[in-house]
């Protein structure tokens, strides 16, 4: 009787928090849209999104072109933008947490964000154009580069223990972000000013001044590393009862955190590709709640994915209306937003711990 009351308990619970997690978005995105340094009637922004989705104008827009392309152009793509790059950033920080059984684990620990970070630097200082590739050719090259910063960590790590330990991969990917950073500051401080200038607002995170073309660019790549982690649920819940016990269970240790890292680093290579480096979120979001629903993975990750980018939305609605008509790069709010409220939830823990 008292187990089917928790059970019964236990699945109210998760399923309110897929209900706010969704009303958190919707509220987010809405907020995204109406509120900006140039400000359109809600009725003109509802009447563009509703013509340009569904094919339905329930009046005439009084801004013409000019507020149909700022709404539709400009706005709309800089919110799914937002939502996708804080969902990407949270399921992979989710997974890398519960592969690695480390809280302070996020994407940037093996390195694939300084590596990413290297390739759009190299593109930006050489202003480099791949003539297949054109407007693409930041992204991609950031996201060759997040791939071989992987293999790099994952060379050194199999040198030095010939298997894929944990603390042997922390170690690995501290060293070679170590190293890329020192390259990035060597790179900008043989830049002339104008250079300095948009590497270092890119490095610090932005997702303005981006188009559909990075929204395309973005979405398939998090399909795919979204369906490849929400698939291995079962072995990152395997893995936090340690990689004896999750081999007892019958899951195949190497394999599966070769496939986890591939597919937490997709996504991680993606988002720096199109957004820049933004600290905390795959930081501070799975660790928040996994405070909230537990340690199950089948509902940390897409409750990650959804609050996440709930997050980056209103993280950049604050960016660009906190000191409007200017702009703060993105990844300085999170920064501001995430290192103090991370140092709460892990205080809150040990305190509990400590009481416990």
């Amino acid at each position: 009787m008292q187990s089917s009351f928790i059970r019964k308990y236990l699945a109210n619970k998760i399923s309110c928090m897929y209900l706010l997690s969704g009303v958190f978005v919707v509220c987010t995105a809405l907020l995204g849209l109406f509120i900006s340094s140039v400000q359109y009637p809600i009725a003109m922004i509802i009447d563009v999104l509703s013509t340009k989705l569904f094919g339905l104008s329930f009046s005439e827009s009084e801004g013409g072109k000019t507020a149909e392309t700022i709404i539709w152009e400009i706005r709309y793509p800089r919110v799914l933008l937002a939502f996708l790059v804080g969902a990407a950033l949270s399921l992979a920080g989710a997974a890398f947490q519960g592969l690695l059984r480390n809280p302070l684990a996020d994407p940037y620990t093996i390195g694939v964000s300084s590596g990413a970070s290297l390739g759009a630097v190299m593109v930006l200082y050489f202003q480099l154009t791949i003539p297949f590739l054109g407007s693409y050719t930041l992204p991609v090259i950031a996201i060759i580069g997040g791939f071989i910063t992987m293999f790099i960590v994952f060379g050194v790590t199999h040198l030095s223990t010939r298997q894929l330990s944990i603390e042997t991969i922390i170690l690995a990917g501290i060293i070679v972000s170590s190293f890329i950073s020192a390259i990035i500051s060597l790179i900008i401080s043989l830049s002339e000013r104008e250079d300095v200038r948009q590497i270092l607002y890119w490095l610090m995170g932005n997702v303005g001044m981006r188009g559909w073309s990075h929204v395309k660019l973005m979405i398939p790549f998090l399909l795919i590393g979204a369906i490849v982690l929400l698939s291995r649920s079962r072995e990152l819940n395997a893995f936090a009862l340690g990689e004896e016990s999750a081999e007892h269970l019958g899951v195949d240790i190497q394999r599966s955190k070769l496939i986890i890292l591939v597919g937490a680093s997709l996504l991680t290579g993606a988002a720096v590709s199109v957004s820049g480096s933004i600290g905390f979120v795959g930081l501070v979001i799975p660790h928040f709640i996994r405070l909230l629903c537990g340690p199950n993975h089948r509902h940390v990750l897409p409750l990650s994915m959804l609050v996440g980018g709930g997050y980056l939305i209103l993280a950049d609605l604050v960016a660009r209306t906190i000191i409007a008509p200017s702009e703060l790069p993105i990844g300085v709010i999170t920064s501001l937003i995430g290192a103090p409220v991370f140092a709460l939830l892990l205080i809150r823990e040990r305190i509990g711990r400590g009481s416990a």
